[in-house]
């Protein structure tokens, strides 16, 4: 495991002696170690703090916890007052702002500090940190050294999990782990709660597929909403270690245990099903953190495996339920012709569209560099069967 090292004075020693130490680096982001650590305090003002952070050298903190918070803070606003300037396409305006949280992320990302054995912060006034560490490190092994910016983050996942999320079409609360994307935006979870069965016309009684697969399964909330609507097994799958075991957490929670199968793997499951349902990162770009993985998918690797093994994986008469923004479409990262052709690429024939607009709050935010393209946005459920129209 990487390493940094720092020199500390060392107040045990008559006279104080300035000692040399070290621990192991952390990044959920995969940032690498950084080459020169100093330690800071209450002393240390947000402007040394900020050019020591643009020149590379991280700061190990020594003082008080809030303090670090304050001055966490303060490094954002001085970050954030070079704004980048809207790009002359959509595309270049995406490109501009991501590389601007990119640099926000690395220069706060050296305000570091250290959990000692037991995953314990020993800062004053620091709280207890030690569950939320567990659940997103796992059990400690020695003392290493994270960025404050991750821990917030962390003990932020653990309250959120502590709490859950309230889901209406459920009529129970999620809940998600570090480091999975959470369902605090329910318009694709409502679009698959309403749109109509494969083999279930309305009103008329007919019987529910029987299986159905959830590709990227997330916290589980798609295949539970699939369980609760009637379907007899559910098989979902996801590459993230961490997503698998929420996701067996809430389906336990959720009391459908006997219904959902939960596996770890890369997209399809063995064998064939009713309904393929799949919520695919929305933008094909690269994610800079755990998280950001619901949300961006380089190259649209996700979206085009599920469409190209989709058919193989239908049974006679099924349906593929793609759940899609159209964001990446208004930030031109992305046609609807080059989506249609992949459809058609993939031997597919579109069956119906069912569309919700947004309702969170960046689509009604002004301020927001990619205001206009998230208040065009729209997210469509796409019902997909084999064969051409």
């Amino acid at each position: 495991m990487p390493r940094i090292e720092w020199t500390e004075n060392d107040h045990t020693n008559s006279p104080p002696q300035y000692a040399r130490q070290h621990a192991r680096w952390h990044s959920e982001s995969g940032f690498a170690p950084p080459r020169r650590v100093v330690v800071a305090d209450d002393a240390t003002s947000a402007a040394t703090a900020h050019r020591l952070a643009c020149e590379g050298t991280a700061l190990l903190w020594r003082g008080d916890f809030h303090g670090a918070r304050q001055l966490l803070g303060a490094l954002g606003r001085r970050v954030d007052r070079k704004a980048p300037a809207p790009g002359a396409t959509p595309a270049d305006s995406f490109h501009l702002h991501r590389r601007a949280r990119g640099h926000r992320a690395r220069v706060l990302g050296m305000l570091l500090v250290r959990l000692d054995d037991g995953h314990r912060l020993t800062l004053r006034r620091a709280p207890d940190v030690r569950a939320a560490c567990r659940e997103a490190y796992g059990p400690p092994d020695g003392p290493m050294v994270v960025s404050l910016r991750e821990l917030l983050g962390v003990i932020g996942a653990h309250e959120w999990r502590a709490k859950g999320v309230h889901v209406p079409a459920l009529g129970a609360r999620i809940h998600p782990h570090y480091g999975v994307f959470s369902p605090v935006r329910g318009e694709y979870v409502d679009l698959v709660a309403r749109a109509p069965l494969p083999g279930a016309a309305p009103r008329d009684g007919a019987p529910r597929p029987r299986t159905a697969f959830d590709i990227g399964t997330g916290t589980g909330v798609l295949a539970a909403v699939l369980a609760r609507r009637g379907v007899e097994r559910v098989v979902a799958t996801d590459i993230n270690p961490r997503a698998v075991a929420c996701a067996r957490d809430n389906v336990e929670r959720l009391g459908l245990a006997g219904r959902v199968d939960v596996l770890g793997a890369g997209l399809f499951p063995a064998g064939r099903a009713a309904l393929v349902v799949c919520n695919p990162p929305w933008l094909p770009a690269r994610p800079t953190s755990a998280v950001e993985q619901g949300v961006y998918d380089p190259g649209g690797a996700m979206l085009h495996g599920f469409l190209t093994g989709l058919a193989a994986h239908l049974q006679p008469a099924g349906e593929g339920w793609l759940v899609l923004s159209d964001l990446a479409e208004h930030l031109q990262l992305r046609s609807r012709g080059e989506l249609l052709t992949s459809f058609g690429a993939a031997g597919l024939r579109v069956v119906d569209r069912l569309d919700i607009a947004p309702r969170h709050p960046r689509a009604a935010d002004p301020a927001d560099p990619l205001h206009a393209a998230r208040a065009a946005e729209v997210t469509s459920l796409w019902r997909l069967a084999p064969g051409q129209e």
